[in-house]
This record gives structure tokens, C-alpha cells and sequence, in this order.
């Protein structure tokens, strides 16, 4: 099914957008040109974010840290440069939500998207460590810092901006197309490493054959930022702003989350959790034991995460619907539950080396963390005010990052080493799969609720006057 054809498929149903009206024709003709922006964005950031992850895995580990020791030493080190980039995505999480909070989600976009275009491309031009010494980790660090604090950015304002547009009955499925151009990105940037790696020798490729797909990111950066500029900002946050530009008395941004909304930040936290490590201990780690336990062909791997990438892409939208049914609580509990379950037979599959099994152990593992991502973006939105929700989304969902997909591949890399054996990777995740168990328990089911009444309740928690008792 095709992406338009889906998207009209759902829009036929009866929904109510954020604001209470009923959803006309060209409504939700304009909702899609949203979805569309919001997704060109999020396939070039994620595309130049996971080609560093897939490139750690495979070349920066020879080719900016060749004395390392064992192999395993080198991509510890390349891996420790990658977590750079989770480290610095809550401060850029900070500063553009603070920015989008007050001057809009479509700004921030823009910015976002040339950062990290930039830094990807420049990683592209950098000499390895035999040619340059030292400088050439030195300065991977930094574009990857800058790369990272792009990308902390763009996931609150791309996923908001298709949110805030949504209808309440819909809001699951419409704002989980935004997480659907991850895989998409993921799926162009494996697609491209697959094919430098197939037609090129290995020599080639750990010359000059993976800095192809990094000075690519060049033309799909031009096409997002087209894209991005010919959208416009949700009436539920332009009415919010014009609130706290007319009262002083109401704040907005980082502090003001922080202080009045501490358990939804902790909420999020929770929630992030397991699906950030399991995401990448499937196409991070995953990569790392079959490559260096059992020498698995390059190719045949990068072929494998190119069809998961695609039944990713798939599964989400689905399962974003299947939040707006039976809620966001009991969605999210399945995958919390399924993704517990997956290294124990994910590795052993690894292990017969058939390449079928391998494709079907990565691809379930996906279909499992989708259960837990696609209602990501709407359970979110509906945890926070609009004056604070970029910040408070993005607080939620970056600072978690460091914790989680920063440290999960060296974590698991680490106990690899250790105890050579998959097992206790497999209850590290157990571990997480618990903790974000015991956050979705605590959370109250939001389906179907409109964002003017979570701002209300806001309003009048805090002895606000809200905005439709202004008007």
C-alpha cells in the first residue's frame, strides 16, 4: 500500500481535529502536505544519523581508530564517538524546543535540517587517522557533536508540528508518520552503503567508497529544506503564543516544563527507554556480533537491514492506528512485552548463519519496537501543554537518549567482550523492557483527547486564563 493510499484511507474515517470541528476535505489535503514536510525532514536527518551508526560499525573502527587493539577494541572506540552525538541531542533538545516554544516548530526545522546536512557532509571530506593523526577523530567528535545537537532538535518539532494538525480520534496514526521516515532514512542510508560495499572491493570501500553516501546527504538536505519552507504552524500553537505573548503572567520553554511537569518528563523518560536500547542493539549490534563472531558477509547483512528498514516502514503507521483504537496504554505494553522476548531467540536465528533467519530475526525485532515507537509522538504531545510542549517532548525523548541508545551498542559490545556470549546482552534488555513497562502503567490513556482541553486543564491547574476564555 502506498503512502498517499494509506493516508486516505485513514482520513476517510469520521475524526475531529485538536480543535473540535469536523474534518473537511481540505483539511485533511493540508494535513498531508503537513505529514509530507514533516517526513522529508526526518528521512535526511535520520538518513545522515544512522549512516554514522552503520559506518561505525563497519569502517570508523579501522579507519579512525586503527590501533585500537582487537577489532572489538576499534569499534568500541567508533561507538564512543556515535554516543557524541546522543550526548549532544538534549542539548540541542534544550535550546530549539526553548527556540520552537516561543518563535515556532517550522523555524527550528529549517535550522535543524542544515546543521546536520553540513556536519554529515563534512564527516564525508575527513582524512582517516593515517593521514592526519589524531586530528581525524578530533574533529568526528565535533562534527558528530554538531550532528547530534541538529538531531535533538528535529525529532520534537517535526513530530509536533504533524500532531498539533491532527484530529484527537486520529492523532496516533497521522503523528506516526514522522517515525515512519526513520526507517526510510535508516533504509536509504543501508541502501547505499549496499551498494559502495557490492560493487566496490573491500580496500575501496574503507578508502574513499563510504564517503559516497555521506556527500549524498548534500542533495537530500536541498530537497527537505525545499519542503520544509511551505508549511505553516499548527492554529493551536500560534493561539498558545499569542497567550503568552499577552500575559506575562504565563511561561513557556525548558524551565517552566521542569518545574510544572517534572512526572511527565519522567513519564517520557520511562517510555523512551527500552525502545531506544532495543533499536540499537537490532541495527547496531546486531551488525557487531554477526560481523565479528561469525565474519557474516557485509553485503548479505546490509541486505537484511535493508528489507527490515522497509517492513519498519510499514508496521508503524499501522500500529500508530492501533493506538487510536484499543489506547496508547495497552499498544504500548505489547511491545514493552514482545521486546523483552527478542534476543532470546533473535541470536540463536543469528547463529544458524541462514541468511532467511537472519532477515526474519532482524525484521521481527523491528516489527516488535514499532508497538512501542509509532505511539510515541501523540502520547507525548498529549502529556504536555502546548506553551511547553516542544521543550517537554523533547526533554523526554533526548535526555533518555544518552542513557539509552547511546550506551546500549557499548554496553552490549562490552558484555560481548566480557563473557563472549549473547546471553546477558539479552537481560540487559529484559532490564529495560521492565522499566519501560512500570512507565506505561503509570501513565493515564489519552486516546481520543483534545490538545485545547490538556491546555485547559493546564490553565487551570496553574490559575492561567486560557485561551478560549479569552476569545
Amino acid at each position: 500500500m502506498s503512502v498517499n493510499k494509506t493516508m486516505r484511507t485513514a482520513a476517510s474515517g469520521k475524526g475531529e481535529p485538536s480543535g473540535g470541528a469536523k474534518v473537511s476535505d481540505t483539511e485533511t489535503s493540508g494535513l498531508k502536505k503537513i505529514v509530507a514536510a514533516s517526513m522529508a525532514g526526518t528521512v535526511v536527518e535520520w538518513y545522515e544519523f544512522f549512516l554514522y551508526a552503520t559506518a561505525a560499525s563497519l569502517v570508523f573502527g579501522t579507519v579512525f581508530f586503527p590501533n585500537a587493539g582487537t577489532q572489538l577494541d576499534g569499534i568500541i572506540a567508533a561507538f564512543l564517538t556515535y554516543a557524541v552525538g546522543f550526548i549532544a541531542r538534549p542539548i540541542g533538545g534544550i535550546v530549539f524546543g526553548q527556540i520552537g516554544d516561543k518563535l515556532g516548530r517550522k523555524h527550528t526545522l529549517q535550522v535543524t535540517i542544515i546543521l546536520v546536512g553540513v556536519a554529515t557532509f563534512l564527516m564525508g571530506c575527513l582524512p582517516g587517522f593515517n593521514t592526519i593523526g589524531y586530528w581525524a577523530p578530533a574533529l568526528l567528535v565535533i562534527l558528530r557533536f554538531v550532528q547530534g545537537f541538529a538531531v535533538g532538535g528535529e525529532w520534537g518539532g517535526a513530530v509536533l508540528l504533524v500532531a498539533e494538525h491532527s484530529p484527537n480520534k486520529s492523532r496516533g496514526f497521522w503523528s506516526s508518520w514522522p517515525q515512519s521516515a526513520v526507517p526510510v532514512g535508516n533504509l536509504l542510508a543501508t541502501l547505499v552503503l549496499l551498494t559502495m560495499s557490492t560493487i566496490l572491493s573491500t580496500e575501496e570501500f574503507l578508502s574513499w567508497g563510504w564517503r559516497v553516501a555521506f556527500w549524498l546527504s548534500a542533495i537530500i538536505v536541498l530537497v527537505g529544506y525545499y519542503i520544509r519552507t511551505h508549511v505553516n504552524e499548527a492554529p493551536i500553537f500560534l493561539e498558545a503564543r499569542a497567550q503568552v505573548d499577552a500575559q506575562k503572567a504565563v511561561n513557556y520553554g525548558v524551565g517552566e516544563v521542569i518545574r510544572k511537569y517534572p512526572k511527565g518528563i519522567l513519564q517520557a523518560m520511562g517510555l523512551r527507554f527500552a525502545e531506544n536500547i532495543l533499536y540499537y542493539t537490532i541495527v547496531s549490534f546486531s551488525i557487531v556480533y554477526l560481523v565479528t563472531v561469525h565474519k557474516y558477509n557485509t553485503s548479505q547483512l546490509l541486505l537484511a537491514l535493508l528489507i527490515a528498514h522497509a517492513v519498519h516502514f510499514l508496521v508503524i503507521p499501522q500500529v500508530g492506528r492501533l493506538s487510536d483504537r484499543i489506547g496508547r496504554k495497552p499498544t504500548y505494553l505489547i511491545g514493552a512485552c514482545l521486546g523483552a522476548t527478542w534476543a532470546f531467540f533473535a541470536f540463536p536465528m543469528f547463529d544458524t548463519l541462514n541468511p532467511t533467519m537472519i532477515v526474519l530475526a532482524i525484521t521481527i525485532g523491528l516489527v516488535f519496537h514499532s508497538f512501542m515507537y509509532a505511539g510515541q509522538p501523540a502520547i507525548m504531545s498529549e502529556m504536555f501543554p502546548t506553551r511547553m510542549r516542544y521543550s517537554g517532548v523533547s526533554l523526554g525523548y533526548q535526555v533518555t537518549s544518552i542513557l539509552a541508545g547511546s550506551l546500549a551498542p557499548i554496553i552490549a559490545t562490552g558484555l560481548l567482550k566480557e563473557f563472549s556470549s549473547w546471553v546477558p546482552v539479552a537481560f540487559y534488555l529484559v532490564i529495560a523492557c521492565v522499566i519501560t513497562a512500570i512507565a506505561a502503567f503509570s501513565l493515564r490513556e489519552t486516546k481520543g483527547i483534545s490538545l485545547r482541553d490538556v491546555d485547559a486543564a493546564d490553565a487551570r491547574k496553574h490559575g492561567l486564563i486560557s485561551s478560549d476564555t479569552r476569545s
